[in-house]
């Protein structure tokens, strides 16, 4: 009797969570799901288009633009934001003060996405900005960092691993505290170096960590949108045009709904491969029975 009272609680106390959970995400995914079935401008009745929709998003140039762009600025930003986010918890893991050190680092994933981008903007000019007068005085003139096809998208990058470097510093310290200090004792009775214990146990056992903090960066990456709307407004000719920036184009500015909503679903199930890879690689990266 008493597990059952204490079941009821619980089921209480995630009733709001589920119920927003229902309304503000799944209802909407399924209405997104049928809507990329159908014709609608966003006014009067939708008519059935069937799968023509995502015929028309496979065959459009600018969708490809936008999932070149888009993987191009994946690559650019997991391996290196996660690489310094590992480097920054370990600094820190065994720092004084490090609740302080922690603070600064997650200050910029609290602040407005349009907030920082109108700072990065003013950062990247290439006229007056203070990052090309930072490599002047080294020598290096810097690029036309926001408006140069070639270093749109770097630029981008740049702001989203400082943007998101205070997040997965979190995580990261969070799972290295998880690990037990047994282990690194016993490593160093067996004469194994700093590098060692951190191949061999570090690795190891913040695989889970990596493993959620990489399924969140990839979904993240997949997203962008706030940066470049700001910043670039897609441009210079489209070479900050990513996948998000794509679907809110057909829907508010062209008006095609359905191809809006077909080109949501595409991204949704690479969205849904990438995890389920992840999932898959996760039976291998996990070693805390060993």
């Amino acid at each position: 009797m008493q597990r059952k009272h204490h079941a009821l609680w619980g089921y209480l106390f995630i009733t709001p969570q589920l119920i927003g959970l229902l309304f503000f995400s799944l209802l909407p995914l399924l209405y997104a799901l049928s809507l990329s079935f159908m014709n609608w401008d966003g006014f009067g009745t939708p008519s059935f288009a069937g799968l023509s929709n995502f015929a028309g998003q496979l065959a459009d140039p600018h969708f490809w633009k936008a999932m070149v762009n888009t993987v191009y600025y994946m690559v650019l930003v997991i391996p290196v934001g996660m690489l310094l986010a590992l480097l920054v918890a370990l600094a820190l893991n065994k720092t004084a003060g490090k609740e302080l050190y922690r603070l600064f680092f997650f200050m910029p994933v609290v602040t407005s996405s349009v907030s920082v981008g109108v700072i990065w903007m003013w950062i990247l000019n290439g006229e007056f900005g203070i990052l090309n007068q930072l490599l002047g005085y080294i020598g290096i003139t810097g690029p036309q960092w926001l408006t140069d096809t070639r270093w749109v998208i770097p630029s981008i990058a740049l702001l989203s691993i400082w943007w998101g470097l205070g997040n997965n510093m979190v995580i990261f310290l969070a799972g290295l505290q998880g690990i037990s200090k047994s282990y690194y004792e016993a490593a160093q009775i067996d004469g194994a170096s700093r590098l060692q214990q951190f191949r061999h146990i570090t690795l190891p056992l913040l695989s889970p960590t990596t493993f959620f903090v990489t399924i969140m960066s990839i979904i993240g990456s997949f997203q962008v949108f706030d940066q470049a709307f700001v910043m670039t407004n897609g441009g210079p000719a489209k070479a900050s045009y990513t996948l998000v920036y794509h679907i809110y184009d057909q829907a508010f500015i062209d008006f095609t709904m359905g191809e809006s909503a077909a080109a949501a679903m595409i991204l949704f199930l690479i969205i849904l491969v990438f995890t389920l890879i992840q999932f898959g690689m996760q039976k291998r990266w996990v070693h805390y029975g060993d």
